[in-house]
Parts: structure tokens; sequence; C-alpha cells
């Protein structure tokens, strides 16, 4: 069904006005006000809780706001659940796709709602009218694709045409860049510029603050459920968007340190598996952060995961401190003296539903037992001593990990590993997905470890952390190392990505 003809062509496409919602003991939302234009990206941002996910969710139908009200082009309308929204022109595309992996694109933009004729599907039909929804937006994905052989890329594109296919008029952005490349950015933000120039209104949730920089029009600022302030692009800085989000003035988002290098920690040499990895050598010494960035499937993750020995190497060798280490599996590599924090920690890094304080022992048990039995004293001391530290905000340790914000589950995993006493600490995406905040938090802790004497290594995707925190950067193009910058200080985003897609200069 077409959302109702608009009233009042000289109002905002989106209005919210005064909205509050609350939970058992939680104030998610107090009297929050937005309004969104027509060709306009409005940028929402925040610290995790600050409120974003559950205006988002008012909008979408998914939670009813306790007060306020909505209007859309001057006509107020009411929103009681998913199908209100859509409705109403509201899209909104997850960082979880709501597609269905075995159905091809066309039978996904169209179910629930197939094109038909004398009571039969047209297949046809659905496949013409898909095909010029994707060349609206200068894209060509075949209709009859199987959604599952997509890249994440073509998928978001899927979840974009089938919200046009609704008559969408407002969509709603969740972390879109997430898992994307950085050419598949590029190629996001042209479509949202295509969007725009067809009047739609785009909200966009982002802890990308150098991607909201560049896309947004406006951007809205939440903190602890309320706004504390809108802002055009061009009248705010970086750091000042920061500081709105955290709520105090900070110095600097990377702190800086003296380093003080020592002899070499991590030696990895002629590191091979297949064709993804392809005779990697580095060294990392001691107190020095070694940044490795490169474009996605590059090799950087399998690099990290040979280390660890969660994948098995075809040739090369690895020594920590002189020492030629036999790593098999990843026990080899903990006994050795090597910690890696996953990208992925929910799937790989955590047991989401136990407590943290098991999570935070799991490889620490020999530690904690005598006589084959647990000393539950000595565990949870440890634990709370870690807790202390590093600040992590929990209601008690017996708090199942899941319930933990992204920040705090990093932080439980860093403690996990300071309680091993690893010496080589390897980081992979350690602030994907976490604010602002919890950022500048986890950047302190690395940078400790480092100070601490630590080989630290830290594989990420964005650029400005990468050359904010490392003394050293390699750079990994087709599972080889393609380059090296020792100069980071002077170093640039541009040299980088020359040297992630293989241009030498030769």
């Amino acid at each position: 069904m077409r959302m109702r003809e608009l009233h009042d062509l000289s109002a905002p496409l989106l209005q919210m006005e005064g909205i509050d919602k609350s939970f058992p003991g939680v104030r998610a939302l107090s009297g929050v006000s937005l309004e969104l234009h027509a060709g306009e990206v409005l940028a929402l941002v925040g610290e995790n809780g600050a409120g974003k996910s559950t205006l988002i969710k008012v909008l979408a139908g998914a939670h009813r706001p306790d007060s306020g009200r909505i209007q859309m082009a001057g006509l107020e309308v009411h929103i009681h659940n998913p199908a209100d929204a859509q409705r109403n022109g509201v899209a909104v595309i997850y960082q979880e796709f709501n597609l269905i992996p075995a159905l091809t694109v066309r039978e996904n933009i169209f179910l629930g709602r197939e094109r038909t004729r004398a009571g039969f599907i047209s297949a046809q039909r659905e496949q013409h009218e898909a095909s010029r929804l994707f060349a609206s937006l200068g894209l060509h994905i075949a209709p009859d694709s199987i959604c599952r052989e997509l890249t994440v890329a073509q998928q978001q594109a899927v979840e974009i045409v089938k919200a046009l296919s609704l008559h969408a008029r407002i969509v709603v952005m969740d972390e879109p860049t997430a898992a994307l490349t950085l050419s598949e950015v590029e190629r996001l933000f042209s479509i949202i510029r295509g969007l725009k120039a067809q009047g739609l209104g785009i909200l966009y949730i982002s802890h990308r603050l150098d991607e909201v920089l560049a896309i947004a029009d406006r951007i809205m600022v939440l903190r602890d459920g309320e706004c504390v302030g809108t802002h055009r692009v061009q009248d705010i800085t970086r750091m000042q968007l920061i500081e709105f989000m955290v709520g105090r003035k900070l110095e600097q988002e990377f702190p800086r340190r003296q380093a003080v290098l020592g002899e070499d920690r991590l030696v990895v040499r002629n590191l091979r598996r297949g064709s993804k990895v392809r005779d990697v050598s580095f060294t990392i010494r001691r107190g020095e952060i070694v940044g490795l960035t490169g474009l996605v499937g590059a090799g950087r993750t399998e690099m990290a995961r040979l280390i660890f020995g969660a994948d098995r190497r075809d040739a090369g060798s690895i020594e920590l401190d002189g020492r030629r280490l036999d790593i098999r599996n990843p026990a080899d590599a903990i006994q050795g003296g090597i910690a890696l924090l996953t990208e992925d920690r929910k799937g790989q890094g955590l047991m989401l539903g136990r407590s943290v304080r098991e999570n935070f022992a799991l490889p620490n048990l020999f530690k904690f037992t005598r006589c084959g039995l647990l000393r539950g004293h000595s565990e949870r001391r440890a634990f709370n001593a870690y807790a202390e530290d590093l600040a992590i905000k929990i209601t008690d340790a017996e708090q199942a990990a899941k319930y933990l914000s992204g920040g705090n589950q990093q932080k439980l995993l860093l403690a996990r590993w300071l309680e091993r006493n690893c010496e080589a600490v390897i980081f992979d995406e350690p602030t994907r997905g976490i604010d602002v905040a919890a950022k500048c938090e986890v950047y302190r802790l690395i940078q400790r470890l480092a100070t601490q004497g630590k080989a630290i290594l830290i594989i990420s995707s964005e650029l400005l952390e990468v050359l904010g925190l490392s003394d050293r950067i390699l750079v990994m193009h087709q599972g080889r190392v393609a380059g090296e910058i020792r100069d980071v200080a002077n170093a640039t985003q541009r040299q980088i990505m020359a040297l992630a897609v293989g241009d030498t200069g030769s």
C-alpha cells in the first residue's frame, strides 16, 4: 500500500516531537524531537545506550512511545506496529539483514506482496520491476540470483531496493558500513546520494564519525536518552562531535605516549596458507604497537588466525622472545604467551550465555583450581580486581556476558588475557561496533599494555585508528605485506590506500 498523500509539501518529511519511552528501571528517551527533510541525510550519533535504537524502534513500530507524537509531511500518524510504519513509508535496514538466503533476489523483494496474474505469480513482471529499481540506483544485480551467493554489499542493495518497492519515503540505515570494504562504502554513499536526489529522507546511524561527516547533511547527538544538539556538518568538527557525545572535553581522541621500544619479541617468518596468506614476515618489538590494515579479503584476519593456531599453516615459523613456538591450536598459542581478541567477540570470543566471571576464567582455570576443585573465591577476587581496574560496567560477576555493551565485552576479553599474562596480544578490529567513549578507553588500555612491554598487533579497517595508535604500519594486499610505513606521524590515509590496492608507485 502506498504512503498516504502528502498534505503539506512545505512541512518536514518526518517530525518526532517530545518522544518519551521508559522500560522497567530505565528511562530510554526523554522528550526527544527530530526533523527530517526530503532529500536529506540526518545522522544519529551517540554512545551505546544513548537512545538511538529505541528512537528508531519507536519510528519502526517495534516500541510504542509513552508520550509524544509523530508527523509526516504535516499530518499526524499513529504507528502501533511495523505494518503501520511500512504503510506510512518507513523502511528500516538493520545491520542484520532481513533476507531469506535460499530465495532469489526477486523473491526476497516481493515476499508477501507477490505480483500475480490470474492467481499465478508473475515472475516476469516481478523481474522487470526489480531490474528497473536496481537500474534507478545505477546497480546491476540479476533478480534471479540466490541471495546467499551475493556479497554483503549486494545484499544491502537488495534491502534498499525492497524499501523502494514498498514506496518508502524514509529509509533508516543502522550501521550500514560495518561489514563493507572501503570501495563498497563509496558505492553505498553513491546510492545514498541517488536516494536523496529522488527526494527520500535518510536516517543514518553509525559509530564511524569520519563516514558520518562525509555523508550527512545534519548530525543529531543523543546522550543518556536526550537530544543534546543537532548541527549542520559544516558547523562542527570531529572533536566537537565527540565531546558532545561523551559530555566532556577531550584533549585528543588518541592519547599520546612516548614509545620506548626494546628488543624483538614476536617474530613471524614466511607464514603461508594457500592463497590467503603468502609468505608473510614481520617483527614486533617490546613495547611496540604495530598496525596492520588493508582491504577486506587481503588476508589480515587469516594471518592472525594462523599465528593463534585457529587455522593450520602450510609453512612458516613463529617466535616469541627468541623461542620458536610449535603452534598447532589456540591452546598452544596461549601456552606460548600469545593472545587473540577476535573481530567476532560474540561468535568466537565469548560464551554469551555464561557469566562474566566464567568467561574471564575460561583460559585461566589452572590458576583457580586445586586438586581438581575450583576455588571460587580466588576466581572472583581476581575478576573483581580487573573489573575495577578496567572499569568494566556490570551489575555483578554473575551477569551474563550477552548483556554487556560492546565496549565492556571487549574489556572483559582483555581482562581474561591480562590474567593469563600473555606477552604478545593481537587485536582484530578492537573497536568494531562500540561507541566513541568506549573506543577511547580501549585505546588507553592498548597503550598501557605497550608501556608494560607487551608486543601489540592491531588489525583495523579504520585508517584513522591505525594512524592514531601505531608506532609502525603494515599494509596487506592479496595475502602479502605490500608495504611498511615507519614515519607514521607524517603518513596519510591516501598513502595507506595506495599500498592496500597494490599501487607501489612502480
